[in-house]
C-alpha cells in the first residue's frame, strides 16, 4: 500500500473526525490540521470565503498532513492534494450521541481541536444537520469522492470496528 502523507478525513458532525485525525497523526508522525480551529475565530466568527480558500491553500502546501473537516467550498482543492481520504460514514445515532457527550464534556470550554474563544455549543440547526446528513450530504460527498484522482486511496469506515481495524493497520505498517 502506498504510504499515506496527505490524509483528509470527512464525515458528519460527531463522527469522530478530529479524534481520528489526532490518532493517525500520532501513529504516523504527521502534523494534524483541524479545519475548525482555522475557520472559526473567537466568538464563533466565520472566516471570509476568499480568506478561507487562501488559508486552506496554504495548509495544502505542506509536505504531509492529516486534515479533518468538511467545508464543502474547499473540498475539491483538498481532494486534488490528498493521497488518502477517510470518510467516516457512521450511523447518525452514534454521531448524535457523541455530539451530546461532547457538549457535556466541554460545557463552557473550548475543545482542543477548536479555535480559542469558541466554547462548546449545541443548537438545533447543528442537530438537524447531523440528522439529515445521510440524506442531504452523504450522496453528494460520495459523488465527489468518485471524482477524486485515481491514485487517491479512499476508505469508507462505517462502524467503530472499521475505525479500530483501520487504526490497527497503521500500527502494523509502521512496526
Amino acid at each position: 500500500m502506498t504510504p499515506m502523507r496527505r490524509i483528509l478525513i470527512v464525515g458528519s458532525g460527531g463522527a469522530g473526525k478530529s479524534t481520528l485525525a489526532t490518532q493517525i497523526g500520532q501513529r504516523l508522525g504527521l502534523p494534524v490540521i483541524h479545519l475548525d480551529a482555522l475557520f472559526w475565530h473567537a466568538g464563533w466568527k466565520e472566516t471570509a470565503k476568499d480568506e478561507w480558500k487562501q488559508t486552506v491553500a496554504l495548509q495544502l502546501q505542506q509536505d504531509a498532513w492529516v486534515m479533518d473537516g468538511n467545508y464543502g467550498g474547499t473540498l475539491d482543492q483538498r481532494l486534488a492534494t490528498a493521497d488518502t481520504v477517510i470518510f467516516l460514514d457512521l450511523p447518525r445515532s452514534l454521531c448524535l450521541f457523541r455530539i451530546l457527550k461532547r457538549r457535556v464534556m466541554y460545557r463552557g470550554r473550548t475543545r482542543p481541536d477548536m479555535a480559542a474563544g469558541c466554547p462548546e455549543r449545541l443548537d438545533m440547526e447543528f442537530l438537524k444537520w447531523i440528522w439529515n446528513y445521510p440524506r442531504d450530504n452523504r450522496p453528494r460527498l460520495l459523488d465527489t469522492l468518485q471524482a477524486a484522482p485515481p491514485s487517491t486511496q479512499i476508505h469508507v469506515l462505517q462502524s467503530k470496528k472499521d475505525v479500530s481495524i483501520f487504526l490497527d493497520s497503521l500500527t502494523a505498517r509502521t512496526t
